[in-house]
C-alpha cells in the first residue's frame, strides 16, 4: 500500500493514480510527481481509481488544480475511433474514467490542468483528437526513465510554454522522453507548443485560452525538478494558476415579471 504524508498546505492540486492495477509502477512513478508539489508549497490529494464516481466528485470539490500524470499503459484507441494496431499496448479504463470526471470538472470550472506524458494524450483525446498509436521515426522517443537528456525539443515562441523559459534559455532544451504514442490530430481548441525538430513528433500542447491554464507535455518535468529551472518553471506556474483560481461564476438568469 502507498503512505504518503499530507502536509498542512492550503492549495491541493488533485492526481489520479497513475494505474488502476499496476502497484509496482505506482509506487516507482508516483513519488517523484507528489515531491515536485510539495516543493512548490501545496498538498497533493491522490485520487483512487477504484472509487465510486460520487465519492471523487466530492473530493474533487476541494481541489484548486489537477495534474495528469504518466502512465505504463496506452491510451485506447477506439475512444478516437481507429481500430487498435498490434503495436498498441494495453489501456486501463480505470484510470481513464477518473481522467475524464478530472477533466470535466477542471474545464467546467477553469482549474488549472498540467498533463503530463499520457496525461496529456488522454487530454488530447478527451477534447477530441486522436493519438499515434506507436512511434516509427528515427529519434528514440523511449529510453527509459534514466535517460535525462534524450532528445530536444523546440518549444513555440508566444506561447504559455515559452514563457516559461528563462530569459537566458534557447527555444530547444533537451528533455528525458518515454513514450511510444503521441498526438496526431490535436483536440479541440488546442495549440502546439513544442515539436521534436529532428522528427516533427508534437511534444506539447495548451489550451488557446489565455485566461484557462492548461498545458500537456509529453516528457516527465518531475523526472528532472532538482536539476531543471525548466520543469520547475513548469510546475511553479501551475501552482501559481491554483493558487489565484476561482470558480466560474454561473450567471443565475432573471425571469422577466
Amino acid at each position: 500500500m502507498l503512505e504518503y504524508t499530507v502536509c498542512s498546505m492550503s492549495i491541493h492540486i488533485a492526481i489520479p493514480e497513475p494505474t488502476s492495477s499496476d502497484s509496482a509502477y505506482n509506487q516507482q512513478s508516483l513519488p517523484p510527481y507528489l515531491a515536485a508539489l510539495h516543493s512548490v508549497g501545496v498538498t497533493p490529494i491522490i485520487v483512487p481509481l477504484h472509487e465510486r464516481q460520487d465519492r471523487v466528485a466530492r473530493l474533487l470539490l476541494g481541489v484548486q488544480g489537477v495534474l495528469l500524470p504518466g502512465s505504463g499503459y496506452d491510451v485506447d484507441p477506439e475512444r478516437y475511433g481507429e481500430t487498435r494496431i498490434p503495436e498498441c499496448g494495453e489501456v486501463d479504463s480505470g484510470r481513464a474514467a477518473v481522467d475524464e470526471l478530472l477533466l470535466q470538472d477542471a474545464f467546467n470550472l477553469h482549474k488549472p490542468i498540467l498533463a503530463i506524458c499520457h496525461g496529456a494524450q488522454n487530454l488530447n483525446v478527451w477534447r477530441g483528437g486522436s493519438l499515434i498509436q506507436d512511434l516509427k521515426t528515427p529519434v528514440n522517443h523511449a529510453p527509459g526513465r534514466t535517460v535525462l537528456d534524450a532528445h530536444p525539443v523546440l518549444v513555440s515562441r508566444g506561447t504559455r510554454l515559452a514563457g516559461l523559459l528563462q530569459a537566458s534559455e534557447r527555444p530547444e532544451v533537451l528533455v528525458n522522453s518515454s513514450h511510444h504514442q503521441a498526438v496526431r490530430d490535436l483536440g479541440d481548441n488546442l495549440l502546439i507548443t513544442a515539436i521534436s525538430p529532428e522528427d516533427g513528433v508534437i511534444e506539447a500542447v495548451e489550451l488557446d485560452s489565455p485566461d484557462h491554464f492548461v498545458i500537456g507535455v509529453q516528457w516527465h518535468p518531475e523526472r528532472t525538478y532538482t536539476h531543471s529551472a525548466f520543469s520547475r518553471a513548469i510546475f511553479s506556474a501551475f501552482v501559481q494558476a491554483a493558487t489565484t483560481w476561482e470558480p466560474r461564476r454561473i450567471e443565475a438568469s432573471v425571469a422577466a415579471s
